[in-house]
């Protein structure tokens, strides 16, 4: 399968802030630990085990081993890395993400993906130690709107749940099946519908979708909404509570990001916290007169009664997007983040927020990004005389690389225009020496000839552009194909339109990522 690699800054599709990033620019060092490099690697593995209680290990592992019970069976390799992760010379790789049906746009495949093989880089640098690959289910969230649907072949699919509100994780299926798996096609793997049919909750169908697409990789899936993870959080509650000091961390940095000519990615509030009530609903903590308040409902309590229930009933708290990297730090024994730009970006805004806590930030990677071309894609794109890396430039640019291919001359009377324009300005010049009154209309004639001469010149181009209508219809729908809504494909487009007609993409894509490379990854279909 041949697979090659441009520059993020070649593509047009990424921030500056992420491109300054990869770039290793100056003014964004103070926001992070340690540049993701090989190397770099070696300093976090002594930090974090240094750091690592033993007794979150144990929590961790025994955790693991009754969540992943749920599973009627476990893949060996899975069993394997559980065992794995008991060793204190075993260390994480994470990523995580929202709960999307049927795993959502391509990314959170390529998520998985990077940490998959970024695991195996580092095993091969560092044999006297063992790397798993985790994904943090975002169980906790509460934006269903944002996981509710997924695009494929060209259709939009979406589950209209009754019930809403509260950590999705803990959403019953209801209507799902007919909603949106009875609208798949019959190609489709089993899996993917049997990963829902078989499951109560969502949180419980997207470990079992997961397990089944990256199980044989040693993949571990961690529910982070579970009352015996929870109690890791405990001091990190109590702190905020008292004196919000996540709030000013961020704070600070968010004023240094600005100063550096860098826009923040999250706000962050005095309290970046959440209340989970016995009713499932999840509500934002708020300060109000000196007491902290539930939205939407009568709890009122001192610091002080906020602290007690928080110390006693930590599954009862859930952090926002500013604690969670925190909470996650705390409970694995984690050297590394994968995210996408968005991550990455508010990860530069936590370093104060782990400095303060004492744990160690980790290093921060963009996850790999890639264009996967089909057969049928490429061999359209070689009739146009196009490459793939040619994809990324604007369309205008294209079809006029197109025309030349098949032998279209482009139309311009740009040269036209510039000789009438000299010949009026020597009219104009022998009507000011004769009769002055005359430039006014000299200049309306020469506007009205241009205007005659721009007309043409559009009506020429239609001309040219309809005798290789054909072509650049083609260029057009590739277009679209690859970059649907004119952003990425690994954006819009779910995993099941590659998969469908290759189902050894997976395996595939872990072999053609080079996550350290931070370069984007395009694929050619063999």
């Amino acid at each position: 399968m041949p697979v090659h690699c441009l520059p993020y800054a070649a593509t047009g599709a990424f921030s500056a802030f992420l491109t300054d990033y990869l770039n290793q620019e100056p003014r964004l060092q103070p926001f992070y630990h340690r540049f993701p490099t090989l190397a770099a690697f070696a300093e976090q593995i002594a930090e974090k085990q240094a750091h690592y209680p033993a007794a979150t290990r144990q929590r961790l592992t025994a955790t693991l081993q009754r969540q992943y019970q749920t599973l009627p069976e476990v893949h060996p390799a899975v069993q394997a890395n559980l065992a794995l992760l008991e060793k204190d010379t075993t260390f994480t790789v994470t990523t995580g993400h929202q709960l999307n049906v049927l795993t959502g746009p391509l990314y959170f495949i390529y998520k998985i993906a990077t940490v998959i093989k970024l695991c195996r880089q580092l095993k091969a640098e560092y044999p006297q130690h063992d790397f798993v690959p985790v994904y943090w289910l975002a169980s906790e969230d509460h934006d269903f709107a944002e996981i509710n649907h997924l695009h494929l072949f060209g259709k939009k699919l979406e589950w209209q749940a009754e019930q809403t509100g509260g950590p999705v994780g803990r959403l019953k299926l209801d209507g799902l099946a007919e909603q949106v798996l009875s609208q798949l096609p019959a190609e489709v793997p089993a899996a993917f519908r049997e990963a829902y049919e078989q499951s109560a909750t969502l949180a419980e169908a997207m470990r079992r979708l997961v397990h089944t697409l990256f199980g044989e990789y040693g993949l571990l899936s961690v529910e982070p909404d579970d009352a015996d993870l929870k109690p890791v959080l405990t001091p990190v509650l109590a702190g905020e509570l008292r004196s919000q000091p996540a709030f000013k961390a961020v704070q600070t940095a968010d004023e240094a990001l600005e100063a550096a000519g860098y826009k923040p990615q999250v706000y962050s509030r005095p309290l970046n916290l959440f209340y989970l009530s016995s009713t499932g609903t999840r509500e934002r903590l708020e300060l109000e007169d000196g007491h902290v308040v539930v939205r939407n409902t009568d709890i009122r309590w001192t610091t002080d009664e906020a602290v007690r229930r928080a110390e006693t009933e930590p599954e009862c708290f859930s952090p926002n997007v500013v604690l969670r990297p925190l909470y996650q730090e705390l409970l694995l024994p984690n050297l590394c983040y994968v995210g996408g730009g968005a991550e990455v970006n508010y990860w530069l805004q936590l370093k104060g927020v782990f400095d303060h806590y004492q744990v160690p930030m980790p290093l921060v990677l963009l996850r790999n990004s890639a264009l996967y071309v089909g057969r049928t894609h490429l061999g359209k794109l070689r009739k146009l005389g196009l490459s793939t890396d040619d994809l990324f430039r604007p369309l205008s640019e294209l079809k006029k690389q197109v025309a030349a291919a098949v032998g279209q001359e482009e139309v311009s009377l740009a040269e036209q225009q510039q000789q009438l324009a000299e010949a009026f300005a020597a009219v104009s010049a022998l009507a000011q020496r004769v009769d002055p009154t005359l430039v006014k209309t000299v200049a309306a004639e020469q506007q009205k000839v241009a205007g005659i001469v721009a007309g043409l010149e559009k009506r020429l181009s239609k001309a040219a552009e309809t005798k290789h209508e054909t072509a650049y219809n083609q260029l057009s729908g590739l277009k679209e194909k690859l970059f649907p809504t004119g952003s990425l494909q690994e954006r819009h487009d779910n995993v099941l339109s590659i998969l469908t007609n290759n189902p050894g993409f997976v395996a595939q894509l872990i072999e053609a990522f080079d996550p350290l490379a931070l370069q984007f990854t395009v694929i050619e279909e063999e």
